[in-house]
């Protein structure tokens, strides 16, 4: 349920074919994180040099900052087949045996989430970044022998939000590990701007900067927001996306020029209200809420907190005044 959050940064149930139309082509397309596409843009024009396949590389960071979007780049910047799979879904060594052992030479394999490997199953991949190579091991107790098999060079990209819940072996195999940053207002009106294009959509320089000021450093949001506002433009039938347009449209998604939706509202306002702003301990606001306490920790919290609308104590959660007076300028607008 928390997950079809407007502003939530995991991708939805029904957003992969809109994802995909405005996914960028090429690194030319790609907006922001320029470390990360430097050194990865370099990875690739040494392997099309040395025609060998490309070293593997973790890129790691929060949802909906572009991880997907690179990975399938590099892949066509090195003109092979681009393999794509989740990490949860390996269940078995022979899942992830079969997958290897069907790669063709330069070949990329994509892993989101490579961290919800098991370590078991995870086992098999040492040798295949290594020394290319699968090594099975047939059979239990003192007859159990190691059978290995030649699989062709690849290169493994790998994905994760939690990069500390990886192992050390498997991430000691990844010749590059590349960290991904929240975005900042100017690259995400950058990228709203080239998908309103794609879009056909007229707009105006004000409009493009309150959606990408309430994108909370998340093209996946921004793209979001953008196809909101563009239904309630169609709908109205406006000619543009000007400011007007976007604060009636942000009204109705009942999210604020800050980032914030009705729950991260309510949650401070709670604090306020049943706890005088704090210090509240979490199973005491998840009983008042309503809501489950992991879902507050991993859901609801890292954003509030990333933007200083409340903090952390030993004694439990805060609102800062920064959070009070953000509600007292929004409770003429959403109440």
């Amino acid at each position: 349920m928390n997950d079809e959050r407007l502003v939530t940064p995991t991708i939805q149930s029904n957003e992969n074919e809109y994802e995909v139309r405005l996914r960028p082509r090429d690194f030319s397309e790609y907006v922001g994180q320029s470390n990360v596409v430097e050194n990865v843009s370099l990875m690739v024009a040494s392997s099309i040099k040395r025609l060998a396949a490309m070293d593997h590389a973790l890129l790691s960071g929060p949802p909906g900052l572009g991880k997907t979007s690179l990975a399938m780049i590099i892949a066509a910047q090195l003109g092979s087949q681009l393999h794509m799979i989740s990490g949860p879904a390996i269940e078995k060594k022979g899942d992830l045996a079969a997958i290897l052992t069907n790669l063709k030479a330069k070949d990329v394999l994509f892993i989101d989430e490579i961290h919800r490997i098991p370590i078991a199953i995870e086992e098999i991949l040492y040798s295949a970044m290594e020394d290319y190579r699968l090594d099975i091991l047939i059979g239990q107790g003192p007859s159990a022998r190691t059978m290995q098999i030649d699989i062709a060079p690849f290169t493994l990209i790998g994905a994760t939000t939690r990069s500390g819940l990886l192992s050390n072996p498997l991430r000691e195999r990844f010749t590059a590990i590349l960290n991904f940053d929240f975005y900042g207002q100017k690259d995400l009106a950058t990228i709203i701007k080239n998908n309103a294009n794609k879009m056909q959509l007229k707009y105006d320089q004000a409009g493009i900067e309150l959606m990408s000021s309430c994108a909370r450093g998340t093209p996946r949001v921004a793209n979001r927001i953008l196809r909101r506002v563009r239904d309630y433009l169609l709908v109205y039938d406006s000619q543009k996306i000007d400011e007007k347009i976007v604060k009636e449209a942000l009204k109705l998604m009942q999210i604020d020029h800050a980032g914030l939706d009705s729950m991260d509202r309510k949650i401070l306002q709670v604090i306020l209200d049943f706890y005088a702003g704090g210090p509240v301990g979490i199973d005491a606001l998840s009983a008042t809420l309503g809501e489950d306490r992991t879902t507050l920790e991993e859901v609801y919290e890292p954003y509030l907190l990333k933007e200083g609308f409340i903090v952390r104590s030993p004694r439990g959660r805060l609102v800062t005044d920064l959070a009070k007076n953000h509600l007292i300028q929004m409770k003429n607008i959403f109440n």
